[in-house]
């Protein structure tokens, strides 16, 4: 879910990839090496990256924010862009498994919706006061203009997040939910569009009240006004 990440394929790997070390031991040095969890370290350098943006974040912060030095950042996840590059695939990950999981009793394509802003929005809200919104899109779109990596992952996420919306707007057009002559593809780039919109307003610290009555009245252009 560029929520934001339901890709059903992995985007193709960006151009001359650094084989990834985490399963390698870390070159010898002097005295006791450093002790680091790697799900940890990336959830801490995804938080830098989200508060600064990828080009203003630095090594040093880095380093900072996971307690790692250099060289073991390097020996642990590459250079910056690969680190970077890991952290998108984390979130995109996290948020398949919440994908998974608010389909789990087989919903009305209302809830399914409902469920699926609500989600959202916590993630998005989740630093409270901070203004956050989505990673993928908070972070993504710059750097994308400029590294064809970044562009064909922010690219197959949002095209994921379309074909997974489509699904559910397909399967809720069988059961007599919404119309026969619905187009769910059409109707799934507006929920996904809606939720990129969402996002940003989350970003710029418009409260959760107004960001959940844009999400409703998505729904209700998706769904039609609900029955009193």
């Amino acid at each position: 879910m560029i929520f934001c990440e339901m890709v059903q394929k992995k985007p193709k790997p960006p151009e001359k990839p650094q084989k990834s070390r985490l399963d390698e031991e870390p070159p010898r040095r002097r005295g006791r090496p450093r002790q680091y969890d790697p799900e940890r370290a990336l959830g801490k350098a995804a938080e830098a990256f989200w508060k600064y943006g990828y080009a203003a974040t630095s090594l040093d912060d880095l380093a900072a924010a996971t307690g790692m030095n250099r060289p073991s950042l390097y020996a642990a996840f590459g250079d910056k862009r690969d680190l970077y590059l890991k952290t998108l695939e984390r979130y995109q990950q996290r948020s398949r498994a919440i994908g998974i999981q608010i389909l789990a009793d087989d919903p009305s394509l209302r809830v399914f919706l409902g469920r699926f802003y609500g989600a959202a929005l916590d993630i998005y809200l989740a630093a409270g006061d901070e203004a956050r919104g989505c990673y993928s899109i908070s972070t993504a779109p710059a750097q994308a203009t400029t590294d064809l990596g970044v562009r064909e992952f922010l690219a197959a996420s949002i095209g994921g997040t379309d074909a997974y919306l489509a699904r559910q707007i397909a399967k809720a057009r069988e059961r007599g939910e919404v119309p026969s002559n619905t187009d769910p593809g059409a109707l799934a780039q507006i929920a996904t569009a809606a939720m990129h919109t969402i996002a940003v307003r989350a970003r710029v610290g418009v409260p959760r009240k107004e960001l959940m009555a844009l999400a409703t009245t998505t729904i209700d252009l998706i769904c039609g006004p609900e029955k009193s």
